[in-house]
């Protein structure tokens, strides 16, 4: 089975940039694409970024209880296809899920056994100032989420670690310090040590 590790923090901190540099270190995780109703990014792509919805669409999604998690947050919904995660966890693969705080905790309803890493800035400066610098915000949005960004870094303690994203390269070793660390937890190795110890009985 593999493991899930669930990646959020408040918008702004550099999630996309964290997991997608992650991924080119350890493409043996599987990134989940989320599902969203917010427009596209300049550069995004449907189906690589995000799959990108109608709110119908999206709330369809939630009627048939097609999604993992889903949220609103501000004025968009996001969530994670559920069919994919538990296909590609049963195949031993390890999956990435990079979302939004509301839906990481919902995540941790389902799957309290997930790792889930909150990704901190180094200051709320620089979280202001890498919202103002995707030039695609408002004045009125980026107050939005900087009153949201703190009252999210408050939920941290439902979390299992925090990485301050202060460089790129140094938070990608961090958190590949941790899904190593998880990997090697004693009790993912009992059923292992059993097997050794029956087939020792069986000689």
């Amino acid at each position: 089975m593999g493991l899930l590790i669930v990646l959020s923090g408040p918008a702004g901190v550099g999630k996309g940039t964290v997991c997608s540099a992650l991924r080119s270190r350890m493409p043996e995780i599987v990134y989940s694409v989320s599902a969203t109703t917010r427009q596209p990014r300049q550069g995004e792509v449907d189906g690589v970024n995000y799959f990108f919805k109608t709110r119908e669409q999206f709330q369809e999604m939630i009627a048939r209880d097609a999604l993992l998690e889903h949220a609103e947050y501000v004025g968009n919904y996001y969530g994670t296809p559920r069919d994919f995660v538990d296909r590609t966890l049963a195949s031993g693969k390890d999956v990435i899920l990079e979302i939004e705080v509301q839906g990481a905790l919902k995540v941790k309803e389902k799957f309290p056994e997930a790792i889930f890493i909150f990704l901190l800035p180094p200051s709320l400066d620089v979280l202001k100032e890498r919202i103002t610098g995707r030039g695609t915000e408002t004045a009125d949005v980026i107050d939005t989420r900087m009153n949201v960004a703190v009252e999210e870094m408050n939920l941290l303690r439902h979390y299992d670690y925090a990485v301050i994203n202060d460089e790129i390269d140094a938070a990608c070793d961090r958190i590949r310090s941790i899904v190593i660390a998880e990997h090697c937890r004693r009790e993912r190795f009992m059923p292992y040590v059993t097997g050794m110890k029956t087939a020792i009985e069986k000689a």
